[in-house]
């Protein structure tokens, strides 16, 4: 029994966090089943999750977002968790209609664990995230000690260096699935 349980902790040995955004329908609750269907994910576990945030949208006109980050354990690949994503985008209503425009869901692979990756379509980490107060505020709540594999910076000292303006933490009023372990978001990076 022991041997298996340390075989399973082993195989989902790669660490990887995404952002979750959302700012068409309901979106805490949309935000809180996609973090249920990675939980249920059978190569992925959920290790933590971040505040919900309410933030001003890039792009054309359209609604504030609320956006969130997640740590997860895996034995995927970086393709292979993209294509999770894609997929979970889709079972929420994503259409991509236009670049940075509304949308029901919106997954993005940010980190897989120190690696660098540049494939079509592909790219890790995320090219834009360390201008992106919406990404590094979330995810400083979780992951405040991540080095940043390019610019070997902290994600705390990363998001030290955006404008954080517009920005608020919301207060759930949907139950949001348990993450196998409790984070409590970092002092370090507090509105």
């Amino acid at each position: 029994m022991k041997s298996s349980v340390v075989n399973s902790l082993n195989s989902l040995s790669h660490r990887a966090a995404i952002a979750l955004g959302s700012n068409l329908g309901d979106s805490q609750t949309i935000i809180s089943g996609a973090l249920q269907a990675l939980r249920d994910h059978p190569g992925i576990q959920l290790e933590a999750y971040s505040r919900c945030y309410q933030t001003p949208a890039v792009g054309p006109p359209q609604p504030d977002y609320l956006n969130a980050c997640a740590v997860l354990r895996t034995h995927l690949t970086p393709r292979a968790l993209l294509h999770c994503l894609l997929d979970i985008e889709a079972r929420f209503g994503r259409e991509r209609r236009e670049r940075w425009g509304p949308r029901t869901l919106d997954l993005d692979l940010l980190l897989f664990d120190n690696d660098v990756v540049e494939e079509p379509g592909l790219m890790i980490p995320h090219p834009r995230m360390t201008e992106r107060a919406f990404v590094l505020v979330p995810l400083c709540d979780v992951a405040s000690d991540w080095m940043h594999p390019t610019t070997d910076q902290a994600i705390a000292q990363l998001a030290e260096l955006v404008d954080r303006s517009g920005i608020s933490v919301v207060h759930s009023t949907t139950s949001w699935p348990e993450p196998t372990h409790s984070i409590e978001p970092s002092s370090q990076c507090s509105l």
